[in-house]
């Protein structure tokens, strides 16, 4: 298995702990890219991602090379202390970056663990914005470690553990989860967007290139029947209703 690390702490600390003890449950090659290294400029919010390409962005030749090793992963983590009660400002620099992969989604195979420590509160909070913020890239399935670890000499690596091998066991089965209803509706959303009338030309070169248009949710991940009926009625509404 293969695994990449985002780590988005500016420091050394507990998340890189966190992750460090995660690493010793997983049976794998790692690669570990530390934001804080990598220098990426601010997200100018020009749009050009979503409106245009993604190689349009001005900071295209930083922001593909990680999103690359990701396509090319079997599971992904994602690490982030949090700061004023969210994810870093590097972190959520590169979350910036990646906007357009709400319009396109495109990890539908891939798995992942959000790791998210914090010497007080905010920790569950920012794991479930960074597992829906993956879920609208895409991904199949996404586990979440969050921890309050302040005041704690040693970090309680019992649950760590827990998390880390039901995470690696599910990685290494290659089992594709039904993905959930919320999922299902904004995949149709984007769906109903690129086949509007004045549609966004890159994302509707997308959803035709890549033939997601002619289905109810990606092709590899099977829906069960009350999904797939869900996905046709809120595809019949959305396409009426988007203009």
């Amino acid at each position: 298995m293969k695994y990449v690390i985002i780590n988005g702490s500016p420091r050394v600390g507990n998340t890189c702990e966190v992750i460090k003890q995660v690493k010793t449950n997983l049976n794998g090659g790692f690669e570990e890219i530390h934001l804080a290294k990598e220098d990426i400029p601010l997200c100018k919010g020009c749009y050009n991602c979503i409106n245009f390409s993604e190689e349009k962005c001005p900071h295209h030749k930083k922001i593909k090379p990680i999103l690359d090793k990701l396509r090319d992963c079997d599971g992904m983590i994602i690490g982030s202390p949090v700061y004023a009660m969210n994810v870093t400002a590097i972190l959520k620099n590169f979350l910036d970056h990646a906007a357009y992969l709400y319009h396109r989604p495109e990890f539908f195979t891939k798995k992942a663990l959000v790791v998210v420590t914090t010497a007080g509160a905010g920790h569950k909070k920012v794991a479930s914005y960074i597992d829906e913020t993956l879920r609208h890239w895409g991904v199949n399935k996404v586990y979440k470690l969050p921890m309050a670890c302040g005041g704690k000499e040693e970090l309680e690596t019992k649950g760590i553990d827990k998390i880390a091998q039901e995470f690696s066991k599910n990685v290494e089965s290659g089992k594709l989860h039904s993905p959930k209803f919320g999922d299902v509706m904004f995949f149709n959303v984007w769906k109903a967007m690129a086949l509007s009338k004045d549609p966004i030309e890159a994302d509707k070169q997308y959803w035709f290139e890549t033939g997601l248009v002619n289905h109810d949710f990606a092709p590899e991940v099977n829906l069960n029947v009350l999904k797939k009926l869900f996905a046709k009625l809120m595809f019949f509404i959305l396409k009426r209703v988007i203009k």
